[in-house]
C-alpha cells in the first residue's frame, strides 16, 4: 500500500510543513507530490487529489486525509514507537491542547507574517493583536519546556513531536520577520530550525523556482 503526501510550495505552505514534519519525525516511507500554488492549473490539480481543494492531503491506499492536524494524529497512531505524542497522560493532554490552539488560532500573526522561508524582513504589520499572539506563543513555549521538556531536551515535550511540528511554521515566520525572542524561546526556535528534517525542507524551499509576490 503506497502513501503519498500532497503538499504546496515549501516556501509558503505552512500547513504542508506540519504534516510533512510529522511523517519525517516518524521515519515513515512516503511519496511527496508538490502542487505549486496560485498557478493556472492549481485548482484543477488540487480538486483531483483533495476533497477540500487544499493542501496538505495524505493518501494512504484508499484512505484520504485532507487536514493537517488529522494527518499528524494519524501518523502518530500508525507509528506509535516514534513518540509523536508524549507517553505521560498529562503531558499528552497539554501537547494536544497547544497543538489545537496553534491549529485554530493566531490569525493575526498569520496575516501579518505570511510564511516565506526565503525572505528576510526587518518589520511586519504590527498591532496589539499581533503582539498579544506573539506573547502567547512565547508563553506556551516557555511553559511546555519548563513543565514537560525534560532536562537537556530541546523540544516542547522532550523529543520532536506533533506539537513541535505544529509550531515549526511560527518558528520560520519569527525568523523571516526578525521577531525578538528571549533566550528561552530563542533556544527552542533555534532547536526547531536546526532539526534535520526542518533544514531539509528549508533547503528545498530555497531551491524552488516559484514566487508568490515575494
Amino acid at each position: 500500500m503506497s502513501t503519498t503526501l500532497v503538499i504546496g510550495n515549501k516556501n509558503y505552505s505552512s500547513w504542508s510543513l506540519r504534516a510533512w514534519l510529522a511523517l519525517r519525525a516518524a521515519n515513515a516511507s512516503f511519496d511527496e507530490e508538490l502542487i505549486p500554488l496560485d498557478q493556472p492549473d492549481t485548482a484543477a490539480r488540487l480538486a483531483a487529489r483533495s476533497p477540500s481543494g487544499r493542501v496538505p492531503v495524505l493518501i494512504d491506499g484508499t484512505l484520504v486525509i485532507h487536514e493537517s492536524l488529522a494527518i499528524c494524529e494519524y501518523v502518530a497512531e500508525r507509528f506509535p514507537s516514534a513518540g509523536l505524542w508524549p507517553t505521560d497522560r498529562a503531558a499528552r493532554a497539554v501537547a494536544r491542547a497547544v497543538s489545537a490552539e496553534m491549529h485554530a488560532g493566531f490569525t493575526a500573526v498569520r496575516r501579518a507574517m505570511p510564511m516565506n522561508v526565503r525572505a528576510e524582513r526587518s518589520s511586519h504589520a504590527d498591532s496589539e493583536a499581533v503582539a498579544a499572539e506573539v506573547a502567547r506563543v512565547c508563553e506556551l513555549w516557555r511553559d511546555c519546556r519548563a513543565r514537560f521538556g525534560g532536562s537537556g531536551q530541546r523540544f516542547l515535550f522532550g523529543s520532536f513531536g506533533v506539537a513541535d511540528a505544529m509550531f515549526a511554521p511560527i518558528v520560520s515566520r519569527f525568523r523571516t520577520y526578525g521577531v525578538p525572542l528571549d533566550p528561552v524561546e530563542a533556544s527552542y526556535a533555534d532547536a526547531v530550525w536546526a532539526y534535520p528534517p526542518m533544514q531539509e525542507w528549508v533547503e528545498a524551499a530555497r531551491r524552488e523556482p516559484w514566487t508568490l509576490g515575494d
